[in-house]
């Protein structure tokens, strides 16, 4: 090569990388970039996780029919099923996952282990019991979500000897498993794509259900799931995606909503004594900066998991009500969709399993403690939809005095502030903060203590594990 030909090659290198660096320096940030638009029915909302073989004597998808009334009495707008398809029935134990072993249940039916994606369990019931279900549900003015297992299947999947490239393969030709001893799923394979995207309309266009909590989200492909959203939204906008992940950029173009891990961690350690309350904020605030604006997550302080695999440190008993009041309340007054799970509202802390039945004990339904916490929930409910501000999407943390004991935060939309106060402690607190020159007065919307305005302060004294949730005037 010549002279000139080097300089040439040399020179066009050079502006090759020059675009590539500027094309990479304007390319905004991930958190400058926006989260797609959900639907008010996500951003107002409120789930009720149901583990049928808990939520009733049966296990049934009739039984828990009959119980749909009490929840929309609540307030729940999205009633989230664990897993309806049918399970795999495999009882050779290699291909049991240790929780499932470790569960004494002795079944080899894991409703996280799917045999066919296509048809209902018979141990939850039929066809025209789930189509019922779905109906009653919406005649009450709530959505329906299916929780689908994508990242991995049952041994005895329907599919795997006609298309043994469904699931991924060694180089013998063995069969791969994923996590917890599954089958892993093959995503190199554009007809096993198909055949799911497929199972995703299937559910929405056969039985009306409304949207999918999709089991280790981000453990599937990314691109999977923003074709499976462009498909949905063709046959239905507005159906509901969440994630059971934490994949920064699911909400970009696929996911309503993820789990929010990292907060119900925070919590934790918070109430065990182990971690200040500050760190509860301090981990808001880092998980909106890694994600784009206006990212979404589920907000709980129970679910299927942590019931079934802690049952003899049931959430009920280890907290005591009044710290499950405190969570409670931020969940539902930051942003976010809150969720309650399987018999929260009657603070049931019995046995729960995914791996056989261990139901909630409804015996105790008309207790004290019962009627109370079922009264809080109402109320903190209608508190949350009633004002704006604490379904926005912005959050503004405050300082407090003691921010090793206590948060605060407010809560904007338009016009209307609500300042938000939880004492995580099991001791008293006073939480006392100025108010600006526009505040010409306050108006309590929920606090277990005692909110005062004084010398131009807004003024709470909280019991251990109190809150205070009040709105400014101006």
């Amino acid at each position: 090569m010549n002279s000139r030909c080097k300089i040439s090659v040399v020179a066009s290198l050079v502006v090759a990388t020059l675009t590539a660096f500027r094309a990479s320096a304007l390319e905004p940030s991930l958190h400058e970039r926006d989260a797609r638009p959900t639907t008010a029915a996500v951003a107002r909302g409120v789930i009720y996780q149901i583990n049928l073989r808990a939520f009733t004597s049966e296990g049934t998808l009739a039984a828990a029919r009959e119980k749909l009334p009490s929840l929309a009495e609540l307030g729940v707008s999205i009633v989230y099923l664990c897993p309806i398809a049918t399970s795999d029935d495999d009882e050779r134990r290699e291909f049991w996952s240790p929780r499932q072993k470790k569960s004494g249940m002795n079944n080899p039916r894991n409703p996280y282990r799917i045999k066919d994606y296509y048809a209902v369990d018979p141990e939850y019931g039929t066809e025209a019991d789930l189509q019922n279900f779905v109906d009653a549900a919406h005649s009450l003015g709530m959505k329906v979500m299916l929780d689908l297992v994508y990242l991995h299947c049952g041994p005895a999947a329907v599919f795997i000897e006609k298309r043994p490239d469904f699931v991924k393969r060694t180089a013998t030709g063995e069969i791969e498993n994923a996590a917890w001893g599954f089958p892993a799923i093959n995503f190199d394979s554009r007809e096993l794509r198909e055949y799911l995207w497929t199972n995703m309309a299937y559910w929405v266009c056969r039985f009306g259900v409304d949207g999918y909590r999709l089991d280790v989200g981000d453990g599937v492909p990314l691109d999977f799931w923003v074709e499976a959203r462009r498909r949905l939204d063709a046959i239905r906008p507005g159906i509901i995606l969440l994630s059971e992940g934490s994949r920064a950029e699911d909400q970009l173009d696929a996911m309503d909503l993820d789990f929010g891990f990292p907060f119900y961690s925070a919590i934790g350690g918070i109430l065990a004594n182990k971690r200040p309350a500050s760190d509860f904020a301090r981990t808001c605030e880092d998980v909106a900066a890694a994600r784009p604006k206006g990212t979404r997550f589920v907000r709980y302080s129970d679910n299927h998991d942590i019931a079934n695999d802690d049952y003899e440190n049931r959430r009920e008993k280890v907290w005591g009500d009044a710290a499950n009041r405190a969570v409670f309340v931020l969940n539902f007054t930051l942003d976010g969709t809150p969720m309650l799970y399987n018999g929260q509202e009657i603070a049931d802390a019995s046995r729960h399993s995914i791996f056989g039945k261990a139901p909630i004990d409804w015996t105790r339904a008309d207790s004290d403690d019962a009627r109370r916490r079922r009264d809080f929930l109402r109320n903190l409910i209608d508190v949350r939809r009633g004002n704006p501000a604490l379904t926005s999407p912005d959050v503004d943390w405050i300082e407090p005095s003691r921010p090793e004991r206590c948060v605060a935060f407010l809560r904007k939309s338009g016009d209307e502030t609500i300042y938000c106060v939880v004492n995580l402690t099991s001791e008293s607190e006073r939480e006392a903060r100025s108010l600006s020159e526009d505040v010409v007065g306050v108006e309590t919307l929920l606090s277990d203590g005692r909110v005062s305005v004084e010398e131009g302060r807004i003024c709470c004294d909280l019991p251990p594990y109190g809150y205070a949730v009040v709105k400014l005037i101006k």
